[in-house]
């Protein structure tokens, strides 16, 4: 468990509902920075990096101390609008933040001033949706510090922070394999870690042996092993219980897939599934739980749908052409993929599709399906996603869903039911 001053769980948080004013500017309005300046000066740091998403889905945005520049050499005002900038695209989904404390110095700390600043800078737009918020190795400067913002942080807000004292806490969170974590972090934390360690073995449980998995298993096995065990039906149990009842009563829902429900709900669907029980979506009362199945089924298929070998094309998309990235995108799936995983895949674009055609209701636009399943749908072997990866998997998410009927143009022979 996460030491904090509450829980530690990644379930569902209220949103914010602090009434922030956001500090006026004379600087270039917001609306124009996002279309003709890229903060390329302040980018290349990596202060800030979106890292996949989080057990419920979540987009996962970490900002580094260790990589925050002397502060006589960079622009904070910059900076801080570069944070806007980045967070902007993310924000109107549910997402988590986790905040890598370790290499903060006298030398590159921001001033309280700015941090007061940013605060009200990240107005309810950015408070709102924040469902959690973990500041990873915290100092006594940390603890300190919060008990000076304390005065001026909404309750709601207070309650989205937890502290993690080692990286391990955090698997409870999200797969670490996904985050990038610097080096100085890492041998760090092996000392923090050597503190720990006594306290840790008194807690540690001797594992399991591994058990056979039970036939009805769904959640974390191959696409492959679902249809073997459902009747050679190619389309997963899951997926075909969660898509219809959406498309029954999820496509007018607004912010569909946006939201989070309650993670020990969804963990006892899960656990429904596996043990081969029927879901009966109608008596849960909740259209954002089928949604939610739908991304972890996704999340926790021993290999991405796009599959591994993709993974390295994919994050070249933005390197092309604009004329061939279509094109590219058809090669990819209908040459790159078995019939089996093309069939699933289309299965699910088919479905987001009639998503999109409610996007004046539902809100829901390609833009925004696009980050929300990107992380789902494609991931490396051995890499984190860093935030210039994430964007060229969004990029090519996109187009899949706005160019649907030129990608998916590949006839698989039909010789059983899907």
């Amino acid at each position: 468990m996460v030491a904090s001053d509450s829980d530690m769980t990644p379930d569902q948080v209220d949103g914010d509902s602090t009434n922030a004013t956001t500090t006026p500017t004379t600087q270039t309005p917001v609306e124009n920075t996002q279309v003709e300046d890229t903060f390329d000066d302040i980018a290349k740091y990596k202060i800030i990096e979106v890292s996949g998403a989080d057990v419920l889905g979540r987009p996962v945005i970490a900002f580094y101390s260790c990589h925050l520049p002397p502060s006589n050499t960079i622009d904070h005002t910059r900076l801080l609008r570069y944070l806007k900038f980045t967070l902007d695209k993310y924000v109107e989904n549910d997402y988590t933040l986790i905040y890598f404390h370790h290499g903060l110095t006298k030398g590159n700390k921001p001033s309280l001033g700015w941090l007061r600043q940013a605060y009200r800078e990240f107005d309810r737009k950015y408070k709102k949706n924040l469902k959690a918020m973990y500041l990873v190795h915290p100092t006594n400067f940390i603890k300190i510090l919060w008990g000076i913002f304390k005065p001026i942080i909404s309750v709601k807000f207070g309650r989205k922070v937890q502290y993690v004292n080692y990286l391990k806490q955090l698997e409870s969170v999200i797969n670490i394999d996904h985050l990038v974590i610097p080096d100085v972090v890492k041998v760090h934390d092996k000392r923090v870690m050597a503190k720990y360690q006594s306290k840790i073995l008194r807690n540690t449980v001797a594992p399991a042996k591994p058990k056979e998995v039970n036939p009805t298993q769904q959640f974390g096995v191959s696409l492959q092993f679902l249809k073997e065990n459902n009747k050679g039906l190619v389309i997963p149990k899951v997926m075909t219980e969660t898509i219809t009842y959406l498309l029954d009563k999820g496509l007018e829902v607004e912010g569909i897939f946006r939201r989070c429900p309650n993670a020990a709900v969804v963990r006892d669907v899960q656990s429904r599934y596996n043990r081969g029980e029927s879901v009966d979506y109608s008596a849960l009362l909740d259209v954002h739980i089928p949604a939610a199945i739908l991304k972890t089924f996704l999340r926790e298929l021993p290999e991405p749908l796009l599959t591994y070998q993709t993974y390295d094309r994919i994050i070249t998309i933005k390197a092309l052409e604009l004329s061939n990235r279509v094109k590219f995108c058809q090669s990819i799936v209908s040459e790159n993929l078995s019939d089996d995983t093309y069939t699933v895949l289309k299965h699910l674009f088919d479905f987001l599709q009639k998503v999109l055609q409610h996007s004046d209701v539902n809100k829901m636009n390609s833009v925004n399906l696009a980050i929300i399943f990107g992380p789902n749908l494609v991931w490396s072997t051995n890499d984190a996603l860093s935030l210039a990866a994430m964007e060229q998997i969004n990029t090519f998410t996109k187009l899949l869903l706005d160019h649907h009927d030129e990608v998916f143009t590949k006839v698989i022979p039909t010789t059983e039911s899907t």
